[in-house]
């Protein structure tokens, strides 16, 4: 067993004993019901959000003969992610110090072609009444040092319930295609356990140089996108 298989394997020692420790496995049983409910209500949220962006590419189709989304994903924080997450924070493990604390449990990602249109449709979404804005991050004007790219939006949106209605929080995540495609590769980089050290230094330089390029390209389509407009 080499160095680094041991270091992975006390890694997932870890987890189990941390993580997924007894005392969080007996909290997440007490509070089953509860924790169920709520990521119900975080689906709700997304759903809520996703029929916004809908709407707004629809609207965009009709009048201007253009969709500004070519996609849209979502996903709720899964329970592993979110036990991490709270011990990360170091916060209680009660449902109501998740919700507060914890503003990444719902995202939807959105996709669209060109730069110009990620920061229009965050504009749109951020001027509807009952969005409210709480942290905006833009990873496009200031990248991170490996060369992610993308806005990311932290919103509250109102679910409206039998008897209620209840803020609850959302990432929005927007990116262009060529964004996203860099993201999931790098992602894959990230979490492949069996890279050689060195291997993965090269490929990290390699997929900055990678992000740079798209980003030139994401401008260039930009642009000829703009001029094929002057004359419509």
């Amino acid at each position: 067993m080499t160095f680094k298989d041991l270091i992975n394997e006390g890694k997932n020692q870890f987890v189990k004993e941390t993580i997924l420790s007894d005392e969080f496995m007996e909290i997440l049983k007490k509070n089953v019901e509860p924790m169920d409910t709520l990521m119900a209500y975080y689906r709700c949220a997304i759903m809520e959000v996703e029929t916004k962006f809908k709407v707004l590419n629809e609207q965009f189709s009709l009048e201007y003969d253009r969709n500004p989304i070519e996609g849209i994903k979502s996903r709720i924080k899964s329970v592993e992610s979110l036990a991490k997450k709270v011990r990360d924070k170091n916060i209680p493990m009660t449902i109501q110090s998740i919700e507060e604390n914890i503003t990444d449990i719902a995202g939807v990602r959105v996709i669209c072609a060109f730069p110009e249109d990620i920061y229009m449709l965050a504009d749109c979404l951020l001027q509807q009444d009952d969005i409210t804005l709480i942290q905006k991050k833009d990873y496009i004007q200031n990248p991170k040092p490996g060369g992610y790219r993308s806005l990311h939006l932290i919103v509250s949106v109102p679910i409206f319930l039998k008897n209620e209605k209840r803020n609850m929080k959302v990432e929005v995540q927007l990116r262009t295609i060529a964004m996203d495609f860099w993201a999931s590769l790098e992602h894959k980089l990230r979490y492949k356990k069996k890279i050689p050290p060195q291997a993965a230094d090269e490929l990290a330089v390699e997929l900055k140089d990678c992000a740079l390029q798209s980003a030139k390209l994401d401008q260039r389509m930009q642009d000829i996108r703009n001029r094929l407009s002057e004359f419509e």
